[in-house]
């Protein structure tokens, strides 16, 4: 890409995260993770003193979390393409912890089993540009792999981690956010960056701050679970009524799926506020925005509000991208209702083209100048079949071991869609070779493997060494959900 700008170090992926000291965590009750974009946006002013002010006003206060995990979060489509890009987990608890009996009958919130379950979950990919960003709708019903635990639904990964982990309470916050966000980065195939985290009444407050947000609603509803009782057309809501549109899905025909619209639009709609002229021309009310933000986020360790405001000052409405992941089947598993995602290689392939970096391949993984050259001969290469077809991995190490590698049978591995070489860090050059015998496979980093080893994971896509897999078909967009809709556009909805 062309004049690109870096990611500043705080947000680059290939930096790390920064050490830096860490603040009580407030596991406040929160379903709305939604406002969060517009929080950020809103330091647009990075570049003057008063935003220089602000920031700092931000940093100060905000929660942090220990978050990222060392292992189990790479991309799938190599290191290089991790490097183009920053990918931001937004959640929302479903926690009513800190609400007065009062403020649950006024939100409508109930009382809530699961207090450990993430609700609310969106993955935000920035261009290392900074020159939009896409926001993707994690169903929290999405039926996904849990890394350790089998199979469930994606809101449970959380308490999985926290319930496993023995400490202080923020060490098994920590846990649980790591558990997140494995089971997010094995599901996308991408590398998680960052993980922030809003509560309840901070998304309340927020939502009154920005004096409302404008929806449009193809038809009135009325729902007694979350209160939600709107008109048809457009109007202005906020406070406790915008907690209550967010919340509904009873009544709607797409039930969880348009209530995940619900909430891309009313971040829409506070972008479009916190982007418009009156915000950015009102002080006090800024102030107030950034000091909501410090007392209602939870944000990791490495994310540098400063430097994300100022990498995105240059961000427009129409350049922000509001989608679900597509593709998804409602479905009953083990008597429970859960949304069924497509094929792996149909989800990895729709994360894939979220970055705006050149399209990434197998050669992400090529060796850069001046790196020394690297013979199939000096690859040693573990085939794992995952593809359910019987003696393929050890036909497959033959036809590399006739190919000039050094190759053997690892045995079986869980059953995937997506043919994948997987290598640690610093053997890209290896990795680069054995990905040109299966072209079109993807190649994910684990740095749990030894150096100089190379693991082939065989999918139901693979057609043989030297043979091209079988690309994913186009997933059908037949449903509103699965459309994308941008933060200029305001028809109606559900």
């Amino acid at each position: 890409m062309t004049d690109e700008r870096p990611l500043p170090a705080h947000l680059d992926p290939r930096a790390g995260s920064a050490a830096t000291g860490r603040a009580p965590r407030s596991r406040g009750s929160a379903r709305a993770l939604r406002s969060l974009a517009a929080v950020l946006s809103v330091l647009l002013l990075a570049g003057s003193g008063w935003g220089w002010y602000l920031g700092r006003v931000a940093e100060a206060s905000v929660n942090r979390t220990d978050a990222i995990p060392t292992s189990g979060n790479s991309d799938a489509n190599g290191k290089g393409h991790a490097g183009q890009e920053m990918n931001l987990l937004l959640v929302g608890m479903d926690s009513r912890t800190g609400l007065t009996a009062q403020q649950k009958a006024e939100f409508s919130t109930g009382e809530a089993d699961g207090v450990l379950n993430t609700d609310s979950m969106m993955l935000v990919h920035v261009p290392a540009d900074g020159s939009g960003a896409s926001f993707v709708s994690l169903p929290r019903d999405t039926y996904v792999s849990i890394p350790g635990y089998g199979t469930g639904r994606l809101n449970s990964a959380y308490s999985r981690g926290y319930n496993a982990t023995e400490g202080t309470d923020a060490e098994k916050d920590s846990a649980g956010a790591q558990q997140l966000i494995r089971t997010v980065s094995q599901f996308t195939g991408l590398q998680i960056d960052h993980f922030a985290e809003i509560n309840l009444l901070g998304f309340i407050n927020l939502s009154t701050i920005v004096g409302g947000v404008e929806v449009n609603l193809c038809q009135a509803t009325s729902d007694s679970y979350s209160g939600a009782d709107f008109p048809a057309g457009v109007q202005t809501i906020s406070g406790a009524d915008a907690l209550k549109f967010v919340r509904q899905r009873h009544g709607l025909p797409g039930v969880d799926l348009d209530r995940v619209v619900r909430q891309q639009v009313y971040i829409a709609g506070m972008l479009r506020n916190v982007l418009s002229s009156d915000l950015l021309l009102d002080l006090g009310k800024q102030k107030a925005i950034i000091e909501q933000v410090g007392s209602s986020v939870t944000l990791d360790q490495g994310l540098n509000i400063f430097d994300l405001a100022a990498q995105m000052q240059g961000v427009q409405p129409g350049n922000i991208t509001f989608q679900t992941i597509p593709g998804l089947t409602p479905t009953r598993i083990d008597g429970a209702d859960v949304l069924e995602p497509p094929s792996d290689r149909e989800v990895t392939s729709f994360f894939s083209s979220l970055n705006a970096a050149p399209a990434a391949g197998p050669s992400s993984a090529a060796p850069t100048s001046g790196a020394p050259p690297v013979s199939p001969a000096s690859v040693t290469v573990s085939v794992l079949n995952g593809s359910g077809i019987s003696g393929a991995a050890s036909t497959t190490a033959s036809a590399l071991t006739t190919a000039g590698f050094s190759a053997s049978s690892g045995g079986n591995a869980d059953r995937t869609d997506l043919t994948t070489v997987v290598h640690p860090a610093g053997d890209d050059a290896a990795a680069a070779l054995v990905a040109g015998q299966v072209p079109g496979a993807a190649v994910a980093v684990d740095d749990s493997l030894p150096a100089g080893t190379v693991q082939l994971v065989i999918g139901t896509d693979f057609n043989g060494i030297g043979q091209p897999v079988t690309p994913a078909a186009p997933v059908a967009d037949g449903s509103e959900t699965s459309n994308e809709r941008t933060a200029a556009d305001s028809s109606c909805i559900n």
